[in-house]
């Protein structure tokens, strides 16, 4: 099938080409994101693959579709960036890749975890210019502390291993209960409780109308004073403005996070040499107990093949005619 890559880096060239190779469909890399401006270069295509920031709303599919393209493919697990009604309507199909970095993504929140804690990112600096001094570096043992799992899929129950390696105890909260997280001795609770007893709070939920802004003004008022929030999953599930006057308060101890709800301008290019125009974000990476990463917890080398390899089982399924486990519909 000839296909139509968007958003494409030189790793998403690399990972992508090679499993691709015993394949053999036809890849067209652009590095442009897919919107209704660009969208014009997938005329003809039947195909096009997409990342997270990629914009596939109405008008962008409707271009699409008069194109000739019939297949959305994400490789990647968020879908919040298509609408999905609006592809049914249209008659295109789109398949995502459900789960490709469970590991990656919860050990990154462990590494977050543990950078905040014992302020090793702080103390890198310091080394460098030759200062020595512990003031201000002081942490706590993880050992009997309490970690509050938001979301107990792949990447919350791989957290909750980790953390109960360290001897902390979990909270965990979801609308399915994971019965491998309470083989761990997880305890399942409503939110007011995990907030008000956890040290610290680990997002991975998905992002719905339900948990858009999930921490919120409301949510910091239950949390237990001093907190540490992460967040490895969607930047929406947290209100950045509430969380910085938490911060600023001291309700908030200690913020890491790997996403932020306006980090489609900023994240995966390099704006070193620009003057970033959001304040929002840069009043964050003014606290020194915040921990910044660009949307990097998935990005481990499995994590690369296994979306590449996952996406081309896609690709194939739907152009030989076979029911595709990974198609998401409205």
């Amino acid at each position: 099938m000839k296909v139509a890559v968007f958003s494409t880096k030189a790793y998403d060239r690399q990972f992508l080409s090679a499993a691709n190779s015993p394949i053999q469909h036809e890849l067209v890399f652009f590095e442009p994101r897919l919107n209704r401006d660009t969208a014009i270069l997938a005329a003809e295509f039947p195909a096009v693959c997409v990342f997270v920031h990629d914009q596939v709303d109405a008008p962008t599919l409707e271009i699409l579709a008069s194109g000739g393209t019939r297949l959305v493919v994400l490789r990647c697990a968020g879908f919040n960036n298509v609408d999905l009604q609006a592809a049914a309507d249209l008659g295109i199909t789109v398949v995502r890749v459900p789960a490709y970095s469970p590991y990656g993504v919860a050990e990154h929140a462990v590494g977050l975890i543990l950078s905040l804690n014992r302020k090793i990112h702080r103390a890198y600096n310091r080394v460098r210019e030759g200062n020595f001094s512990l003031d201000g570096l002081l942490g706590f043992n993880l050992h009997e502390r309490t970690v509050g799992i938001v979301g107990t899929g792949k990447i919350g129950l791989i957290l909750g291993q980790i953390m109960k390696g360290f001897g902390c105890h979990l909270l965990a909260y979801d609308v399915y209960r994971n019965p491998e997280l309470e083989a761990l001795g997880g305890k399942y609770v409503e939110l007011p409780e995990l907030f008000a007893n956890s040290d610290i709070i680990s997002l991975h939920c998905p992002l719905t109308l339900e948990t858009h802004h999930l921490i919120n003004t409301e949510a910091i008022e239950k949390i237990k004073p001093g907190v540490m929030l992460i967040n490895t999953s969607r930047g929406a599930l947290i209100d950045t403005q509430a969380v910085i006057e938490g911060l600023k308060s001291g309700k908030i101890g200690y913020l890491g996070v790997d996403v932020y709800e306006q980090e489609s301008e900023l994240f995966f290019e390099d704006l070193s040499g620009e003057i970033i125009q959001d304040d929002i974000f840069q009043r964050l990476t003014t606290f020194p107990n915040v921990l910044i990463t660009g949307h990097q917890a998935f990005f481990t080398a499995e994590a690369l093949y296994n979306i590449a390899e996952t996406t081309f089982a896609n690709i194939t399924d739907i152009e030989q005619g076979r029911p595709c486990a990974n198609e998401i519909r409205a």
